[in-house]
């Protein structure tokens, strides 16, 4: 079976710089092609060295060097080279080789076809005798090639390097290329358009590529057929392996009844879509679903697949893993069906915010399945896009640009991005260009202005982006069927879900009472935020309103004040920063106003039960739940989540819990162990509720 059919390779999806959202260039992991200027670096250094014409007597490993070393001085030369003979023995094997100029020799005389019209083309021999003999011998059991004869007599013209790159010895089109090139044509693009789309790549002028137009036209012309076997042996790998991966659905489901998975398919009853979950995955959502990344950066080259995977964030800020998709393309059709599919699984509940890429099928599919959710575009995504989007067209105003973006989107009034981003598109002349049409359309998605309003659970950091982005790379190796690979999801999603953080003493830097009422509520994850911000509150000033309302501003900077109002009989204090809205932990200006009305502690609606740390997620079992009785559990549950708040009030404390509480874990362990078999089974559940 050919390699291409044999082994699934996953991509990241980069869109195109021709900026066609059908057109994907794909990079496999982290393996680059070495650039167009590395080339040319190459062989100008190659030109510019002192290059020893062979030889009689010159010695070579292999006949192979010798064609690499003779074809590198041909090039240097201004012409190249071509195998011409070869001669066998019993003992040796190949013992001759030839080597000659490619004008050696005459073309055979061609008879033309009678009543046809021929061409004339005329031949480029023109019986060249420079050339390269080798002889090979065994000296001390070791095979040598010697040179026996040498000639660089030409009677020919030698070609300039401008020219000689021409020659089609030296048009070559490496295999990151070729496969670039295939996509592009598979895509629709004409030759001429490839050329252009490689050259911008590449960044070098046209005309500069070390092969031609007529190449990449040869090439695709003759690549046809064989893409067409390859697509047929893929197509059936795919068939096959898409049918395991259904019979390992069906033989985890039969494992485990919390396991969810649905598919669809098609016209000839084949798996087109398939999309599961796991009941731990359910239970997480459960306590976490307020907001969801769904990440569709990966496709799979070998079955033509794009994965979506839906993630989390638990109380103590570590990627969940919600569930995942395998989708045949990315319609409308086909997004909607994976939306759907995943609030089915997670028993009809759809979230209240989705963090997604910029696709816009994805997008359109949101509007009409998810109504009533929040679709937010990751900035992350965005940014990745803004090189092959802009860096051509704005040249060394590029790095610019993109400060000034990044500046742009870290505004909080709507108003004031919508006046500067009017300014950004005048100053670097994109009026015209569709991305920043595109973009602007989009801003109430992207920009913070727009979306600090809604929770996103801090899951819009480059720190969570960066979660999410290894866990893929985990499961991304290169795998040999989906079987594997959906065993892979399975196994990482698993250690995702059980990474607890452990109990540990954070320490005080304020010593105002606010902060140890924190930290015996939040967890470290969230209590070092409101920590961070109740540090930076002392360095800022609040005056009073004649509303009652307040004005804070930072000791030193004028510019940035927030409006802070404050409704005692309520105990609501609310930020025109909207970071309480946003993180869920209270900004640092709403901080110094409390500070100052000598809270010790924060009202409970300011902790939210997404960051306590009796949500924490723990393992759980609920295949009995209808018929057990947890009252037990709840009793447990109180009584440990006490203990775990009030040993967290200092180090002490913390040691000789954790210390007394071994022993005594370690004690019942062996007395229960030692306890006498019974009959009588207990049928009880541990569920823990949030």
């Amino acid at each position: 079976m050919n390699s291409a059919a044999s082994k699934s390779i996953w991509y990241r999806r980069q869109q195109c710089p021709c900026g066609d959202w059908k057109c994907y260039i794909t990079h496999e992991g982290d393996v680059e092609e070495p650039s167009m200027t590395s080339q040319l670096a190459k062989y100008n250094t190659m030109s510019t060295e002192a290059m020893v014409a062979p030889y009689v007597g010159m010695v070579f490993k292999s006949d192979e060097d010798a064609f690499e070393y003779y074809g590198n001085f041909a090039r240097k030369n201004g012409f190249s080279i071509r195998k011409e003979r070869s001669r066998l023995s019993p003992q040796l094997g190949v013992y001759k080789r030839d080597f000659v100029c490619y004008r050696s020799g005459f073309a055979p005389a061609r008879k033309k076809p009678t009543g046809e019209h021929h061409r004339d083309r005329k031949s480029v021999r023109c019986g060249c005798d420079a050339k390269m003999y080798l002889s090979k011998e065994v000296v001390d059991g070791v095979s040598q090639w010697f040179v026996v004869q040498f000639s660089n007599v030409h009677n020919h013209e030698l070609l300039e390097d401008d020219q000689v790159r021409l020659l089609p010895a030296y048009r070559k089109i490496h295999e990151v290329d070729q496969e670039r090139i295939l996509l592009l044509s598979k895509a629709g693009f004409p030759t001429h358009r490839i050329v252009k789309v490689l050259e911008m790549e590449k960044g070098i002028q046209g005309g500069q590529l070390p092969f031609l137009e007529r190449d990449v036209r040869n090439f695709i012309q003759n690549r046809k057929r064989v893409v067409q076997e390859n697509d047929a042996l893929l197509s059936e790998k795919r068939e096959n392996d898409t049918t395991e991966l259904l019979e390992a659905c069906k033989a985890t489901k039969e494992a485990d009844e919390n396991f969810v998975y649905d598919f669809t398919v098609d016209e000839s009853d084949k798996v087109e879509n398939i999309a599961w979950s796991y009941g731990e995955s359910v239970h997480a959502y459960n306590v976490f679903s307020d907001v969801v990344y769904f990440d569709t950066t990966y496709r799979s080259i070998t079955y033509g697949m794009l994965f979506g995977a839906w993630f989390g964030i638990d109380n103590h800020g570590k990627t969940v893993f919600f569930g995942c998709v395998l989708l045949q393309d990315e319609t409308h059709r086909s997004f909607a069906w994976a939306l759907q599919t995943f609030v089915q699984f997670m028993k009809g509940r759809p979230p209240q915010a989705i963090i997604t890429d910029l696709d816009p099928g994805l997008r359109d599919a949101i509007r009409s399945e998810l109504p009533t959710t929040k679709h937010v575009i990751s900035v992350w995504n965005i940014l990745a896009k803004l090189s092959s989007w802009f860096s051509l067209p704005l040249g060394l105003q590029y790095a610019e640009f993109k400060s000034e973006f990044e500046a742009l989107y870290c505004l909080e009034v709507p108003d004031e991005f919508d006046l500067r981003w009017n300014q950004m598109v005048s100053r670097f002349g994109l009026s015209s260009d569709k991305h920043i049409a595109l973009l602007f359309s989009l801003r109430a998605s992207w920009a913070l202005a727009f979306i600090r309003g809604y929770f996103l659970a801090r899951m819009t950091t480059e720190l969570y982006a960066k979660s999410v982005d290894s866990f893929l790379k985990g499961i991304f190796n290169a795998q040999t069927c989906l079987r594997s690979f959906f065993e892979q999801v399975g196994i990482s999603s698993n250690f995702q879900n059980h990474e607890f953080e452990e109990m540990q003493y954070v320490h005080s830097k304020t010593c105002i009472p606010i902060e140890e009422n924190a930290r015996s509520t939040l967890t470290p994850f969230a209590f070092r935020a409101l920590q961070h911000e109740l540090v930076l509150a002392m360095q800022y000033a609040a005056s009073e309103m004649s509303t009652g309302s307040y004005i804070v501003r930072h000791f030193s900077k004028m510019e940035g004040e927030r409006l802070v109002i404050w409704i005692p009989e309520e105990e609501q204090i609310h930020c025109s920063c909207k970071e309480f809205e946003f993180s869920g932990i209270l900004c640092r200006h709403a901080l110094r106003i409390l500070v100052m009305k000598n809270y010790f502690q924060l009202p409970e609606k300011y902790f939210p039960s997404r960051w306590r740390r009796e949500s924490t997620l723990i393992p759980y079992d609920d295949r009995n739940t209808q018929n057990g009785d947890d009252e037990w559990f709840q009793e447990f549950h109180s009584l440990t989540a006490t203990l775990f708040n009030e040993s967290s009030m200092t180090k002490e404390r913390s040691d000789h819990v954790r210390r007394e509480l071994t022993k005594e874990i370690t004690r019942l362990l062996n007395e229960v162990r030692g306890m006498p078999p019974s009959e009588e089974v207990m049928d009880s559940t541990l569920s823990p509720t949030s």
